[in-house]
């Protein structure tokens, strides 16, 4: 179909996206924070708390991703006008979560040989097992909070999503400094600190939208406790498009895990600073999320209703309000990358220090802006691409794309050659380049419009 310029179909998009992309930047921001905090704290705990913080997200994320896919479900039976689909969908997605919480707290037994098989310096495991340790033990309830949340995304109602994310923010980031450095009567707890600051922030988030869903007014309208059965014929429809969702997610996060542990095997230096440039970074990944999950609500309406142009028409919307937000970013990380590189760095640290740091983050930023544009359009046409249930074939997509472009490359070329951190960046990029080219052909000879997830 030949798109047309109009206003309105931008205003939907801002309407449902606007609001995740502010939640999902409320979560970048709490997560900046903690970095800033934490490297100014110490070096060693900002090495330690990005492979910590993904290596915890690598497991979370195939939960997460099932558990999201909740809100395609929900988004294409509000399309539908079946409302008792919404509240059984809802209580699916929160016994998957049960799943994941046990898996999560079982894994951070094993916290110390994770990290000693890693092999980073001694001293930085000593900080990545307590702070993964504790993230895993509250991973639990960032999957019910994720859950909970695709009651109103997935109806388009992102206001209230964003709200609660913002005050779980404005909640956390105090709490994390205090913690940290053990400010306003709170014990000084280092990385530890961070990382109870953060499931502390999750309970907070969930608990809020736990008393916004469980009303009388939501039962009547969705039957949010009529509909609390285990649905085996639902749950299983749930896993047969939720699950290639959530290897996915797991994939996603795996190349950035393995990217990031094989960079801390170059030593203390080359780590910190790809941490703090993969933080800065977030600035756009983390409110692109916004976008992915907003044109996935609004696909999969459209599929609900039936209506695929109106797919269309909200991909191609979503794009263009994305590229612009995306374009000035790399503005600023090609052309002046170093306040943001600056704000990780302690005043304390000698200027002999300081500057290397700064030098090679410089030229990092130099790789994401060379790769921004693909990340960003990657995630909104994977949201397409979900929200229609087309999920096996991303998960297939990164597969073969991780493999052949990224791990078998990264791998020979760092232990059997001795290539150093801008090789393993022009992996990573590369990656994203390719994958950007498989998944766009994929959207544009249309095959996920013939995808139906709802019962006949």
């Amino acid at each position: 179909m030949h798109y047309k310029f109009d206003f309105k179909n931008y205003s939907r998009v801002i309407h449902v996206s606007l609001p995740l992309v502010l939640s999902m930047g409320s979560t970048t921001i709490m997560e900046f924070t903690d970095r800033v905090f934490l490297g100014n704290h110490s070096l060693e705990a900002l090495a330690a708390a990005t492979p910590a913080g993904i290596t915890s997200f690598l497991f979370a994320s195939f939960f997460l991703g099932v558990a999201g896919y909740v809100n395609v479900f929900i988004a294409q039976y509000t399309g539908s006008g079946n409302k008792e689909g919404v509240g059984a969908s809802l209580w699916q997605g929160i016994y998957f979560a049960i799943l994941g919480t046990i898996f999560m707290s079982m894994l951070a037994i094993f916290a110390v040989p994770i990290f000693a098989m890693i092999g980073h310096d001694p001293h930085i495991q000593q900080l990545e097992v307590p702070y993964f340790r504790i993230l895993c033990l509250g991973a639990g309830v960032s999957l019910t909070g994720a859950t909970l949340s695709s009651f109103y995304s997935g109806r388009g109602l992102t206001r209230i999503v964003m709200f609660v994310h913002i005050a779980g923010t404005l909640f956390n980031i105090p709490l994390d400094y205090a913690l940290i450095n053990g400010k306003w009567g709170f014990p000084e707890l280092g990385i530890k600190g961070a990382a109870v600051a953060t499931v502390s922030s999750w309970i907070f988030i969930t608990s809020i939208f736990a008393i916004l869903i469980f009303t009388k007014r939501n039962n009547e309208k969705f039957h949010v406790f009529d509909k609390r059965a285990f649905n085996p014929e639902l749950f299983m429809r749930l896993m047969k498009y939720g699950v290639p969702g959530g290897v996915q997610l797991f994939l996603d996060i795996l190349v950035f895990t393995f990217f990031i542990l094989m960079i801390g095997r170059l030593g203390r230096t080359e780590l910190a600073v790809t941490n703090l440039v993969l933080s800065i970074n977030g600035l756009s990944y983390m409110p692109m999320w916004g976008f992915s999950v907003g044109v996935s609500t609004l696909v999969g309406q459209a599929m609900g209703k039936k209506r695929p142009d109106d797919a269309v028409i909200a991909a191609k919307s979503t794009v263009h309000i994305a590229f612009v937000y995306v374009f000035c970013l790399i503005l600023i990380f090609f052309f002046k990358p170093d306040p943001l590189i600056e704000i990780f760095l302690s005043d304390s640290l000698p200027l002999a220090e300081k500057e290397p740091l700064i030098a090679m983050g410089r030229t990092l930023m130099k790789f994401v802006s060379l790769y921004l544009l693909f990340d960003a359009l990657i995630i909104i046409y994977t949201g397409v691409l979900k929200g229609a249930g087309d999920s096996q074939f991303i998960m297939l997509s990164i597969i073969s794309v991780s493999i052949i472009c990224l791990f078998i490359p990264l791998w020979f070329g760092m232990n059997n050659f001795g290539m150093g951190i801008y090789f393993a960046w022009s992996c990573i990029t590369a990656y994203l380049i390719v994958l950007f080219i498989i998944v766009i052909r994929r959207y544009n000879n249309g095959k996920w419009k013939e995808i139906a997830i709802l019962e006949h």
